[in-house]
């Protein structure tokens, strides 16, 4: 796969309309072509501890972010045309369109392709098919649960999974 956006989404909750970062890289003709990464202030934007733990993102980053339709404006015509490509694109996909819902927007129409299912039927023989253990597999530097860091890992799998 040569063209296509990876993909993904922190929360700030168990809420999945909740996001407070997206990561996207932008790759054409098998070549880098660009990233994002924002902040978002999330809906609902009360955070959960167990979310913080895992990101590391806090309220008081988040508190003057843009709301979803702001940043989704600007990456929206960037990967227009593109599939986008997530690392359990389930996750990723029903954050997009429940955040999608609470604001009233349409559902961005995407192919969606994941690289975690990608990835067990290429490598059943792993012990389990996590980023952070596909990352090691394939020596792609990875800090974890960075919204952007881990979208240009799954780009780097998608390159060779996709």
């Amino acid at each position: 796969m040569n063209n296509f956006a990876a993909i993904d989404f922190e929360t700030a909750n168990f809420n999945r309309s909740s996001v407070c970062s997206v990561g996207v890289v932008i790759y054409q003709d098998g070549i880098k072509v660009d990233e994002i990464y924002e902040y978002i202030k999330p809906a609902p934007s009360h955070f959960e501890q167990r979310c913080i733990d895992v990101h590391g993102i806090l309220p008081f980053q988040v508190e003057n972010a843009p709301l979803f339709p702001q940043v989704w404006a600007k990456i929206e015509p960037k990967v227009a045309g593109l599939p986008l490509v997530a690392h359990n694109m389930s996750f990723d996909r029903s954050c997009l369109f429940k955040v999608c819902d609470y604001y009233g927007m349409p559902h961005p129409d995407h192919e969606y392709l994941c690289t975690c299912q990608a990835a067990k039927r290429q490598l059943p023989n792993l012990p389990n098919h996590t980023l952070d253990t596909l990352a090691s597999y394939y020596k792609i530097s990875l800090n974890h649960h960075h919204a952007l860091s881990d979208a240009q890992a799954c780009a780097q799998l998608a390159l060779r999974l996709l």
